[in-house]
């Protein structure tokens, strides 16, 4: 077997002549856990290694930097290194630092961070009235738009059908888009979707420039095409040159960016555009147990193609495991028992040998995290949030890189196996052996340093003869690319920061209408994409999979809400009884006043914003808000729950949550019928509780 056959053992059969298809434009249709990233990094690699490709000539782009990270690191590992894998942000920026200087002269405008100081100003020019909610959604339409390649001009013309952002009408908003783009060219400042435009627009009128960048490369790969927005496939387009030497991966199926901009079609019309080109499938799902396989089939099967409401035809995923656990389908009473349920479960996994860095919780909304953070600490369980506090900027880590690197420049490379010599320097920094049994920062710490340990080792058995300085350089690259180690601790996340990930089991939660699909969601393409991304969800999971709702937000409540109705096909295939609808007494048509009552948003008591997170609807206050309940009081009663948890021998959340003792604080309820009035105390609560909590309000209202 030569050497460069040798990049190809171990591919399955499709992978493998996907592989080795090495020019002109071919599309891998690629579904999940297929193994994308192993053929188009093979495929790269194998060209490298046959002569076919010049390294330096190979520009693979993809949508994330921790993506293209772990490409380049792919490769390097296959022998391919100096092929440039980047965003296509990273690319374009690249690529206008070096000509802007001759292509236009004077120096590179500055990427502008925030848009919404800019927009607020500009706002303020033209006498629009914006609060914190619109100046985000002014921010978002004006991505839009630059994404669908429209100037304000254009904007108006494509807008009808689209709803008006921040609550201005669709001219106010194209004036205010040309406004903010006025003072971004007074002050020499671009923000992130110019990057695209401005390369875009220098490829266009520069030919010098556009033939030096199409010399430099020649083949091109694009991953993730599915979300390929039309200012990207411009800037593709413009790369090529005409030319066809392009690989295109991707799933129609997980196409969950639309509100971006992002639209598959590039990659479904991808063989009338180039009528020669191959067309590979992916389908052997080496990701997933079999019942998380069907389970994710029977998602998508369930809806049926339409004249009016197209759905491309999915990949039959086939699992290349052995069986697994069944899925579980559960219903619980409110989101605070749902929320102990999956902490009991977390618990139970944990035990039997599941490491917490390998499950994680995925709900719809941001939103939804409180409650889970608030069940696993009363757990004892660790958790990280994906997208809080970056890795590689916390105290610690800083302090361990430090470290390191001033411990590479007198380590004699390659006397000592690189695990032990990083275990050598963070043991004075805080890590040991055995984890520390208490949590907070002690816990947090050595989680931290762990992680950087746990890749050391990796790297170690994956690359021969790493050393230390090797491991300072590729601590470096993922530092400047975000790509994290992995932390010990359950991961909360949001359906579509999920993407990309996976973990040995997967909690969906909060599966009710209203919440998946999203409420928002109001024509059958805004279904679709509901569903396309409970399936993303589904096949995060490699083993166990738990999906589960909530029939009532607070305990209590009146468990009005209904399971998601994607969960119907899926009961069907776990073999579950069809759930009975369940009708409040008197049930029937709501009037026209409930109806109306049920579409009226929650406002904030104080400063009157639309309220989404479910604890500040409780509150009626938002997060930004002074509290209006009487601090002294929320800290008794918190002692007095805790004590009075002790008693019963349960979980203090479980009696009440925070949110209801900031409104008992505020209200001081002595009688039932004061105490039916707060909400998260209902009959039951009242009847197990309410003596006892009385009596605490009482005492602190006769001593006051």
């Amino acid at each position: 077997m030569t050497d460069a056959e040798g990049v190809l053992a171990g591919l399955d059969e499709e992978q493998r002549v996907a592989a080795a298809t090495l020019t002109g434009p071919l599309c891998i249709l690629a579904g999940a856990g297929t193994g994308k990233t192993r053929a188009i990094t093979h495929r790269i690699a194998y060209g490298v290694r046959t002569g076919t490709y010049d390294p330096h000539r190979v520009l693979a782009v993809t949508f994330t930097a921790r993506a293209a990270a772990e490409m380049r690191s792919r490769l390097t590992g296959l022998g391919a290194p100096g092929v440039q894998a980047r965003t296509f942000h990273a690319a374009a920026l690249r690529q206008l630092q070096y000509f802007w200087p001759v292509a236009v002269g004077g120096p590179l405008p500055q990427i502008l961070d925030y848009k919404v100081r800019l927009l607020a100003e500009a706002a303020k020019r033209l006498r629009i009235t914006t609060d914190r909610a619109s100046l985000r959604d002014f921010a978002s339409e004006i991505e839009w738009s630059k994404v669908s390649t429209l100037t304000p001009e254009g904007y108006l013309a494509q807008a009808a059908d689209r709803p008006e952002p921040g609550g201005a009408d669709h001219q106010s908003f194209a004036k205010l888009y040309q406004a903010y783009e006025d003072i971004k060219a007074d002050r020499q400042l671009m923000d992130f979707e110019d990057v695209l435009l401005f390369t875009a627009g220098m490829l266009e009128n520069e030919e010098r420039v556009a033939a030096q960048v199409r010399r430099q490369y020649r083949h091109f790969v694009v991953d993730e095409y599915q979300d390929v927005s039309p200012l990207q496939q411009r800037l593709l387009d413009l790369w090529l040159g005409g030319r066809d030497d392009l690989c295109v991966v991707g799933d129609a199926a997980q196409t969950i960016y639309s509100f971006t901009g992002a639209t598959p079609d590039y990659l479904l019309k991808f063989r009338r555009r180039y009528p020669n080109a191959e067309m590979v499938k992916l389908v052997r799902d080496y990701r997933s147990t079999p019942q998380v396989v069907s389970l994710a089939n029977q998602l998508l099967a369930d809806r049926r193609s339409s004249s009016a409401a197209p759905w491309p035809e999915p990949l039959q995923l086939i699992s290349q495991r052995e069986a697994g656990p069944t899925p579980t389908l559960t219903e619980h009473a409110d989101d605070d028992a749902e929320a102990s349920w999956v902490a009991e479960q977390i618990v139970q996994l944990r035990d039997a040998g599941t490491p917490l860095s390998e499950i994680a919780v995925l709900y719809r909304t941001n939103g939804q995290s409180q409650t889970f953070e608030q069940a696993l600490a009363s757990a004892g369980v660790s958790y990280q949030l994906r997208g809080s506090e970056r890795f590689f900027s916390r105290p610690e880590v800083r302090e361990a890189l430090a470290a390191l690197r001033t411990s590479s420049v007198t380590a004699d490379d390659g006397s000592e196996e690189l695990g032990h010599q990083v275990r050598a320097v963070l043991s004075s920094h805080g890590w040991k052996a055995q984890a520390p049994t208490s949590a907070g920062a002690v816990r947090e710490r050595w989680e931290s340093l762990a992680a950087l340990v746990a890749l050391a080792d990796q790297l170690a058995s994956e690359r021969h003869g790493m050393t230390l300085r090797d491991f300072i350089a590729e601590l470096d690259e993922r530092s400047a690319s975000q790509h994290a180690p992995t932390v010990e601790g359950v991961t909360l996340a949001s359906l579509h920061s999920a993407k990309g990930l996976e973990w040995d089991a997967v909690f969906l939660a909060g599966l009710n209408e209203g919440l998946m699909p999203i409420s928002f969601a109001d024509s059958q393409l805004k279904i679709d994409e509901e569903r396309r991304l409970l399936y993303v969800g589904i096949t995060r999971a490699r083993t166990h999979l738990s999906l589960s709702s909530a029939s009532a937000r607070h305990a209590g409540g009146r468990g009005r809400r209904r399971p998601s109705r994607f969960l119907i096909p899926l009961r069907r295939t776990l073999g579950l009884e069809p759930q009975a609808r369940r009708i409040a007494p008197g049930g029937g048509t709501l009037s026209p006043n409930a109806a109306a009552r049920r579409r009226r948003p929650i406002t904030c008591a104080g400063c009157g914003d639309v309220l989404t997170v479910g604890t500040q609807i409780k509150r009626r206050r938002c997060q930004d808000c002074p509290v209006r309940y009487d601090e002294q009081l929320f800290e008794q009663l918190r002692s007095w729950r805790l004590s009075y948890a002790k008693e019963l021998q349960m979980k203090a959340f479980m009696i009440l949550g925070d949110a209801t003792l900031e409104l008992l604080a505020e209200h001081k309820p002595t009688t039932d019928e004061e105490l039916l009035k707060i909400p998260g105390i209902g009959e039951r609560k009242l009847q197990q509780h309410g003596e006892r909590l009385k009596a605490a309000i009482f005492s602190y209202v006769e001593a006051g």
